[in-house]
């Protein structure tokens, strides 16, 4: 793992988020929109005296989640690590999100009435009623909220709408990053055909 300036972000939820972590210590966020996570790193970097030469890696989710979401993600992080020359490590959204709350399940809401989760440590769609969980099963994330009566009356334990362990943070993913190298080497994770290849098919 390089040491020094580390710039995280995640693109794969409705809520993007960045950060830029120092030898560990987070000392700037942002939480926004896909579209402006380059804006939002470019501003992270200005806020804290620091230039786009003297970062030492950057974190990117990889998924599962909205498929434009993570194709924007994983671009902007190959043109920066393209003009820098950064080394790049990716993230899974999933095991972001469960870090934020030990013990909990990511669940992301993945649309057609499904979520992305994990099953025996792998990412999986399934439909809400299809978790197989264990009364007092702790879950985080958008999908646990919007499907937050049937997961509920299934024994889940859900915290509160707008409690922060429902974001995948991008400090979570500067935290977890291991194994920088080529920003090329970085696959998305897609569980499934993104909706226009679907209705192509």
């Amino acid at each position: 793992m390089p040491s020094g300036l580390i710039l995280a972000f995640d693109t794969a939820t409705p809520v993007a988020t960045s950060a830029l972590v120092l030898d560990g210590e987070v000392i700037g966020e942002r939480a926004s929109r896909a579209a402006a996570v380059l804006a939002d790193a470019d501003e992270l970097l200005r806020a804290s005296g620091f230039a786009p030469a003297d970062l030492g890696g950057i974190a990117v989710g990889t998924g599962p989640g909205s498929f434009t979401g993570i194709r924007i993600g994983l671009a902007a992080t190959r043109g920066l690590a393209l003009a820098l020359g950064t080394p790049v490590a990716g993230v899974s959204t999933l095991d972001a999100l469960a870090s934020a709350l030990p013990g909990g399940l990511p669940v992301i809401d993945a649309r057609r009435r499904e979520v992305f989760t994990l099953r025996d440590g792998e990412p999986v769609a399934l439909r809400p009623t299809e978790l197989e969980l264990e009364p007092g099963t702790l879950l985080v994330g958008d999908g646990a909220i919007r499907y937050r009566p049937e997961l509920e009356a299934a024994g889940a334990q859900i915290p509160p709408d707008r409690d922060p362990v429902h974001v995948p943070h991008a400090r979570l993913h500067a935290a977890l990053a291991r194994d920088f190298a080529d920003a090329d080497l970085v696959e998305p994770i897609y569980i499934r055909l993104p909706d226009a290849e679907r209705a192509a098919a």
